[in-house]
């Protein structure tokens, strides 16, 4: 589950530059042959993994991943900077597995693990000088993924304690967090838990909250109209040990797509995708699935039934909103997100 350590599989980050022009119907989805996606390899210069990745915009981007790595690049991904806190030999390790930015200056970080392993830092000065503004002290707490719905309000999800998700949040910015009631959580299933995968197992849109599960089976998708009362339904999603629902995200109030697999055993090609039409109330399994285990999904800003999906072993792309999915690349990468171009 989250408490496995990763290997390197991709020294550099990765963005997409979407050259290119489609119409794409919501009712039928037909593929276009001319369609063509590739991969632009931006070398980073650092041997870090990254899970975390925060586009600001087609010239600024964040991203974070092991050996408590963090970095900036304010040109379009030509170069990057090393922008990390200064971190204790004892901290060195720390894996940051999501990050959240909203300009060249100001990004929130999350770091993974057991107890006082699952911290957040902040900083508002381009990462001269960071802020530790959280540090669980729950031993049973393992955070996965942070989300903000505006640059203020935000929350972080932790595996189940004491039977449910354990939910903090923020309402400045990430320079102080406090626990969310857990009156209001639907109950977690024995064995359920989150993935710090890709930093899409929380999600917010339309002032709603999505936590992706597995562990159990099938995944399961918690939802709520306003992040402190929540209930949860099953995903069509494959899960057990080391597989479910790694990544949701909705384009508005109704569409969502999730996705996910066995990360094990990556290859395998189905039951690991599902849609939505009603908010995330039922799910449905996709008709054509992604090529295998994916970690990250992102919808194409602009396209209103595109997105994209990644994994260790390929990309795909839908443009029915999860219905259908297509491989397009058989590279590695563990996360995605788009801004407008569309650039992802």
């Amino acid at each position: 589950m989250t408490r496995r350590s990763w290997t390197l599989l991709l020294g550099t980050i990765i963005l997409v530059q979407l050259g290119v022009g489609v119409e794409a119907s919501s009712t039928r989805w037909t593929w276009n042959p001319w369609l063509k996606l590739t991969w632009k390899l931006l070398p980073t210069g650092s041997d870090a993994r990254f899970r975390g990745l925060a586009p600001v915009s087609d010239k600024i981007a964040w991203v974070s991943g092991t050996s408590g790595t963090v970095l900036r690049s304010t040109d379009g991904g030509s170069t990057w900077e090393s922008v990390g806190p200064r971190l204790s030999e004892e901290d060195a390790a720390l894996e940051f597995r999501d990050i959240e930015a909203w300009s060249a200056e100001k990004a929130v970080i999350l770091s993974i693990g057991e107890g006082n392993s699952s911290r957040i830092y902040a900083t508002s000065d381009g990462g001269a000088t960071w802020t530790q503004s959280f540090t669980n002290q729950e031993p049973t707490a393992f955070y996965d993924c942070i989300a903000f719905e505006n640059p203020a309000h935000g929350m972080a999800m932790s595996d189940p304690v004491d039977g449910k998700i354990r939910l903090i949040e923020t309402r400045d910015g990430g320079a102080s967090w406090d626990p969310v009631d857990s009156a209001g959580m639907a109950p977690a299933l024995e064995g359920e838990s989150g993935f710090a995968a890709s930093g899409t197992c929380l999600a917010t849109t339309a002032g709603r909250w999505y936590v992706a599960s597995g562990g159990v089976n099938p995944g399961r998708i918690f939802r709520s109209r306003d992040g402190y009362h929540w209930d949860v339904s099953d995903s069509s999603i494959a899960g057990g040990e080391g597989s479910g629902v790694f990544s949701v995200q909705f384009h508005d109030a109704k569409h969502g797509l999730a996705v996910g697999g066995n990360y094990s055993a990556p290859t395998g090609a189905v039951n690991n995708a599902a849609w939505s039409t009603d908010g995330g109330v039922t799910w449905m399994p996709s008709t054509s699935f992604p090529g295998g285990y994916r970690s990250g999904s992102s919808w194409v800003t602009g396209w209103y039934s595109a997105a994209l999906a990644v994994g260790p072993i390929g990309s795909d792309f839908t443009l029915d909103g999860g219905r259908n999915w297509k491989v397009f690349d058989n590279g590695s990468f563990d996360s995605v997100e788009c801004v407008k171009g569309p650039v992802c």
